[in-house]
């Protein structure tokens, strides 16, 4: 059993790069691991949608923007809950496609082999500024999502 980690975000803008920043983290832990697989997702989404094939879990982190609640405060979200419905358009653009529209897309795509297993953890931000460091507030909570995401994986059954 695989378990797919994905992080997103803009490493020049700031607290945008919260994902990335949690990737670069867990490779120093989990680089060894063969039942995980990281993905360095920047701002694509799109590309890797063949490259799930074969895992049975995915985790995503992303930032979120204007949520109202502190910069920092983390979410942990069922991807059911959020994952928008494919439109039809043969002219969308791979660019501008989010991570919500390409699972949407994936599961379409993937049919039967779709990981039924997706969390989704989502980090409050206010910082978008062209600049290549985090906040305080928000590598906090990246720090306090390692530590989740390894304690999830070390003790899951799909390690």
């Amino acid at each position: 059993m695989k378990t797919a980690i994905m992080g997103f975000g803009n490493p020049v803008r700031s607290d945008d790069g919260i994902g990335v920043y949690v990737i670069e983290e867990l490779r120093k832990h989990l680089q060894d691991n063969p039942g995980v697989t990281l993905f360095d997702m920047g701002t694509s989404a799109f590309e890797v949608l063949f490259k799930l094939k074969g895992h049975q879990r995915i985790l995503i982190v992303d930032a979120a923007l204007s949520t109202g609640e502190p910069v920092g405060t983390i979410f942990k979200v069922p991807a059911e809950e959020i994952i928008r419905a494919p439109v039809d358009d043969p002219m969308v653009f791979l660019h501008s496609l989010k991570w919500d529209q390409a699972l949407s897309y994936a599961k379409k795509i993937m049919g039967a082999e779709y990981p039924g297993d997706i969390k989704v953890y989502l980090v409050a931000i206010d910082n978008t500024r062209l600049e290549i460091e985090l906040s305080d507030e928000v590598k906090r909570a990246g720090d306090k999502l390692i530590t989740y995401i390894l304690d999830d994986v070390n003790s899951s059954r799909y390690v």
